[in-house]
């Protein structure tokens, strides 16, 4: 086993580069590089089978996307959102005016908990924005129930959820809007990238509208829409990538069950359970250093990367501990228990298609206390 080699906790996973000159060839032969070219149709059509659903708008990037969903919406005042994130999740509320109210999070999914979110809903309040975080759906059923009896909208963040469904079909069907990410890092990557899902044609002609700076015509601009186009390159290298995606899935799956393999018997290391979904997407793998390991969460990440294993504790910090939202109410730590113990826990080992098994093992290894 090569204990001098680094081990990433992901890697992107690409094709063979002499498989992508194909498109590129077809990309200078009819010289259209963006603004819905014949390769950014053909993967809209072709994520919609995939995932199945009805409406997908591609865009540029998830955060703009979640800028966008918001404003596809008309959404103001407050929105309540999780601090259990990645800093885009909040980012695109302030970048839309709208104050986050942020609410704890279920201590077994780490999810937005639904329990919490009614005593947060205040005369301001106009929508929901959940994370479905580390692809593990949350308790959808719950949240719309609440959405509903306050008129309400939900936008589902979500950016780790590709391909992931429950006893109902895709995940990505709840909400009135969700926002996609295809970032090099993702299950299913464009180099950078990501979509809307759409309920209906009309609301993704909008989404369309905003994404191209609120064009109609070529005359006619209807709003004050941003670019968040995705480009003819993103969109070939996607119709590539969507080929090898399930193989790459399925590569996932086996390091996460050789991960829990290994580490079941670990005093104080707790593998995070699924939510009970029907198809998951295995895009992170989350542990939590708990009381009983011989070392916190931030002594093991050292001894990690002292051994070249480079973890990554995601999320932390939490979103509400950065300064332009920590001044919030919401952010309080008192508000925020179950959250602030998770981010001083957690621990994403390394998961990716090209991870070999003597890499696991050696992962695992260093946790289990055989270096």
């Amino acid at each position: 086993m090569n204990n001098t080699k680094p081990i990433y906790v992901t890697q992107p996973h690409l094709p063979p580069l002499e498989e992508f000159y194909p498109y590129l060839e077809k990309i200078w032969e009819n010289k259209i590089l963006t603004n819905g070219g014949p390769f950014h149709q053909q993967l809209e059509r072709a994520l919609c089978e995939y995932l199945g659903v009805e409406h997908l708008a591609l865009f540029s990037n998830g955060t703009i996307a979640l800028v966008t969903a918001l404003q596809a919406l008309r959404v103001t005042g407050e929105v309540i959102t999780t601090p259990y994130s990645f800093v885009a999740t909040a980012h695109s509320l302030l970048w839309n005016g709208i104050k986050p109210v942020f609410v704890d999070v279920d201590p077994v999914t780490l999810n937005l908990d639904p329990a919490k979110i009614e005593a947060a809903i205040t005369p301001q309040t106009t929508a929901i924005m959940p994370v479905h975080c580390y692809g593990n759906p949350c308790d959808v059923e719950a949240i719309q129930k609440i959405a509903d009896n306050y008129n309400l909208r939900v936008i589902y963040d979500a950016a780790h959820a590709f391909g992931v469904q429950t006893q109902n079909g895709s995940v990505l069907k709840y909400g009135d809007l969700s926002v996609l990410s295809f970032h090099a890092t993702k299950v299913f990557n464009t180099f950078e990238g990501g979509a809307i899902i759409c309920p209906d044609a009309k609301t993704k002609l909008r989404i369309d509208q905003l994404k191209n700076f609120g064009f109609v015509d070529e005359l006619t601009v209807v709003a004050p829409g941003i670019n968040g186009k995705m480009s003819e390159i993103n969109a070939a290298f996607g119709m590539l990538q969507l080929q090898g995606v399930d193989q790459a899935i399925a590569r996932r799956q086996e390091i996460d069950t050789m991960y829990r393999r290994l580490l079941k018997d670990v005093k104080g290391i707790h593998c995070l359970d699924d939510a009970g979904q029907e198809v998951s997407n295995y895009s992170y793998f989350p542990i939590l250093v708990k009381d009983g390991y011989p070392l916190d969460r931030d002594a093991l990440f050292e001894k990690l990367k002292d051994h070249l294993v480079f973890a990554r504790r995601y999320f932390y910090p939490l979103i509400s501990d950065f300064p332009m939202y920590r001044g919030l109410p919401s952010a309080n730590s008192a508000n925020l228990p179950i959250a602030n113990r998770a981010a001083k826990q957690v621990l994403c080992l390394p998961i990716y298609p090209n991870l070999g098994d003597d890499d696991v093992e050696r992962v695992a290894n260093l946790i289990i206390g055989d270096d």
